[in-house]
């Protein structure tokens, strides 16, 4: 009761995995039983011209642009909002919660369109019980946040690009350094070998003392 029909902020953490009935879904302009889609387009539709917000949403919303709503949401977004920065959360951020899905935030502004979106990455973090996020390791990113500067795990994508691929948002870090095993099949094998000739032989000296 009383509350306006637009905010200036909104912080929100919808539900991730919910499914809302039809009547509900007629609320919107792109339908579908997808809680965090719709939640949104409500967020969208809820901020006042300049207002700014943040959200959490699964990955699932972002990379997925197999079902039109996903991909509609996204383009309004794109179109109505400055989505100038997302966040790859490390897995397991909320298992604790009862979510064990991969998590963003997402921050954006209204009465802009996107240009650039910048990306940091912290997905290679590893989170449980008794290691959890923590502001620590936000250090870097609110360093490099207000340049948006590029790092080993910052980059911008451009709106182009982004369209280019129908609106996959996805953090792919294209900074990030593969481990790649550059030796020959037969170079395990001979390490096999030869730990195998040793413990050969330790047995052979066990057998004689």
């Amino acid at each position: 009761m009383g509350a306006p029909d637009l905010f200036d902020v909104i912080l929100m953490n919808p539900p991730f995995g919910g499914r809302e009935s039809r009547d509900t879904q007629t609320r919107y302009a792109y339908k579908t039983g997808s809680t965090q889609v719709l939640f949104l387009q409500e967020v969208i539709d809820s901020l006042n011209p300049n207002g700014r917000a943040g959200i959490v949403v699964d990955e699932g919303l972002l990379f997925r642009t197999n079902e039109n709503a996903f991909v509609q949401t996204k383009r309004k977004l794109l179109d109505e909002c400055d989505l100038y920065c997302i966040i790859s959360l490390p897995p397991g951020v909320f298992t604790q919660a009862g979510a064990g899905v991969k998590t963003n935030l997402l921050f954006f502004n209204k009465g802009r369109q996107t240009e650039n979106t910048w990306y940091y990455d912290l997905s290679d973090i590893k989170v449980n019980k008794g290691n959890p996020l923590t502001a620590a390791h936000f250090e870097d990113f609110f360093k490099l946040l207000p340049n948006r500067a590029d790092s080993e795990n910052s980059w911008s994508v451009a709106r182009s690009a982004i369209e280019e691929r129908n609106y996959d948002l996805k953090a792919v870090n294209p900074n990030r350094k593969e481990e790649v095993d550059t030796r020959t099949t037969q170079e395990p094998l001979d390490i096999i070998e030869q730990k195998g000739k040793e413990i050969q032989d330790a047995l052979a000296t066990l057998h004689h003392t």
